[in-house]
């Protein structure tokens, strides 16, 4: 048995039909004869052919449920069967190719006939399995390009949001933090089921990927009023105020560039809605109660939060359990009273983060 040849196996419970099969197979290929379909099977579990020749009229198990058998099973589905039969009618054709064949040859056979045919469908086969290399190579391409693609596009749009960290945030890790704090707010609704309809329709990866865009607005905001250690004026605290909707512009324009567009919807929406109150008296349209979408109420509780325990330029960092009675303070006047309810079963969580 030579390992560079192909291997054949031939089922026919003919003796004559048997020896005739091998005598022309083995000069070309390694030859395996069987006179039942249940010693094929049998032989399968410790080789493989690559390609059955296959006698339709067998006792026992005959042609048709034998290579049910064969296409049954993963590890040998894709071995190419041609039928050999006496039968010539277009009825018992027809079976045997929907059942997976991929050639008829009428017995008696000839022997150089049955071998070039033998030579096709290996070559066919060999071509397919080369082509389905091919695709996988080609797959694991795409796949490694589209993640060098996203991977580039999270690295530019975190130097955007770092840009105003830096310029808004004197200890920095602001975004860091609030992103931890969102996937732990996020991880305890969906654990309890809370406003699972809509949130079965979120990609949780994305949402915890936009929070870096929340406050991505400020970048068109001067330094002399993002890092003023006084008072804001009226007047300065309006132009603080429309950060919000400038973020919803910055976004709006990367999307007019993209085609991804999911990532970009969450941001816009926690960029635009993360300073809108529970009870109507947040800005910049006043969206009251339910009105707000659920992420901007979620990104309210975090944004406050770190804002509290975080030093600024116009205060010292609150400790953690000051920060919480503020958030208690606002239930229902500032923030969700779900969500502050659900903020305090998981509140010692925030404060591990706080004192890393």
């Amino acid at each position: 048995m030579s390992p560079d040849r192909k291997t054949i196996f031939l089922v026919d419970d003919d003796v004559t039909n048997l020896t005739v099969g091998n005598d022309a197979l083995s000069d070309v290929y390694n030859s395996f004869t069987f006179n039942s379909g249940s010693r094929l099977i049998q032989a399968m579990e410790k080789r493989i052919p690559d390609l059955i020749l296959l006698d339709v009229e067998m006792p026992e198990m005959d042609g048709y449920e034998t290579i049910k058998r064969v296409k049954s099973k993963q590890e040998t589905r894709h071995i190419p069967v041609i039928f050999l039969t006496a039968k010539s009618d277009n009825d018992s054709e027809l079976r045997g190719l929907s059942l997976g064949a991929i050639d008829y040859v009428i017995k008696p056979f000839s022997p150089q006939l049955l071998l070039k045919r033998i030579e096709v469908h290996l070559l066919v086969q060999e071509q397919k399995q080369e082509l389905m290399h091919f695709n996988t190579n080609l797959q694991e391409m795409v796949g490694e390009k589209t993640k060098t693609v996203i991977e580039l596009q999270n690295a530019i749009i975190r130097t955007m949001a770092e840009l105003v960290e830096w310029r808004d945030d004197v200890t920095g890790g602001h975004i860091e933090r609030t992103q931890r704090y969102v996937s732990i707010l996020l991880n305890a609704l969906l654990e309890r089921g809370l406003h699972k309809e809509e949130t079965d329709l979120w990609d949780i990866d994305l949402v915890l990927q936009s929070t870096q865009l929340h406050d991505v607005g400020k970048i068109a905001i001067k330094d002399s009023i993002l890092q003023k250690p006084d008072k804001l004026t009226p007047e300065e605290f309006e132009i603080i105020k429309k950060h919000t909707t400038w973020g919803e512009e910055v976004i709006e324009n990367i999307k007019k560039n993209t085609t991804e567009h999911a990532f970009l919807d969450y941001a816009k929406i926690m960029a635009g809605s993360h300073h809108e109150k529970w009870d109507g008296s947040g800005y910049q349209r006043g969206l009251k109660g339910t009105e707000i979408p659920l992420l901007g109420r979620i990104m309210a509780v975090v944004d406050v939060y770190d804002a509290l325990v975080s030093d600024r330029p116009y205060k010292s960092a609150y400790p953690h359990e000051v920060a919480v009675e503020i958030i208690i303070e606002g239930k229902g006047t500032h923030f969700d009273p779900e969500l502050v309810e659900l903020f305090l079963s998981i509140e010692d969580k925030f404060k591990e983060i706080t004192e890393k």
